[in-house]
């Protein structure tokens, strides 16, 4: 069996991590506490955009430090009103079409996303993937520190953990498909044998041409 493998933001959905973030923030156990958050994470917005430009690894760790204190029970109570209202109505037109294509056509479809796993859960399921590669917050004494395990996904590691799913699962990856709109997820595509650009962004449309990749335009109904 084949397995098809989905970079969440920008190719399936028009959101990306910080919106999930905000709602989160917003919805803590007390106004004051929403406040108090909000405060610090506008205070770290310098660090964040350098972060985005130099490091997407270290993006994901001091964004998700804004979890810190947030009781486990309070991060599953809010997941599905955070899909219903973020995650769900930014999905573009036939995302869930493509996915049920590579279903109907026997594929394994993976969501590869630097997202938190209990919100892609919840994706996955509404648009019938079968698994999900995301990130994982670390829970101490019922509540998040703020600080993610190991391994953290972002960058050139998602390529690592496609391989690695793909060797665990009994995929062969020159059978694989791979689908993203960022350059910055070449290495993810490159280590499948069908990469597609999906609402790709300028470098990978370029490079998409160059090298006779499929491009997809999700926002089309």
């Amino acid at each position: 069996m084949a397995a098809s493998y989905f970079d969440v933001d920008g190719t399936l959905v028009r959101t990306n991590l910080v919106h999930p973030t905000l709602f989160y923030l917003v919805n803590q156990h007390n106004p004051l506490a929403s406040a108090a958050k909000l405060l610090q994470t506008a205070v770290r917005s310098p660090q964040l955009l350098l972060a985005e430009l130099r490091d997407r690894r270290t993006f994901n760790e001091l964004l998700f430090s804004a979890y810190a204190g947030t009781s486990h029970d309070r991060l599953h109570l809010l997941a599905d009103e955070c899909f219903d209202t973020i995650i769900k109505p930014a999905l573009f037109p036939n995302a869930r079409a493509l996915v049920r294509r590579c279903r109907d056509e026997g594929q394994e479809v993976v969501l590869v996303s630097g997202a938190l796993d209990f919100l892609m859960d919840r994706l996955a399921a509404y648009l019938g993937a079968t698994g999900v590669i995301a990130n994982r917050l670390e829970v101490k004494d019922g509540y998040a520190t703020g600080r993610l395990l190991r391994p953290v996904v972002a960058g050139p590691e998602k390529a690592r953990l496609i391989r690695q799913h793909a060797r665990d699962g009994g995929h062969d990856l020159d059978d694989c498909f791979a689908y993203s709109d960022s350059y910055s997820d070449v290495p993810m595509l490159s280590v499948v044998g069908h990469p597609a650009a999906v609402n790709p962004d300028t470098r990978l449309a370029m490079l998409a041409k160059a090298y006779g990749w499929p491009v997809l335009t999700l926002e089309r109904t």
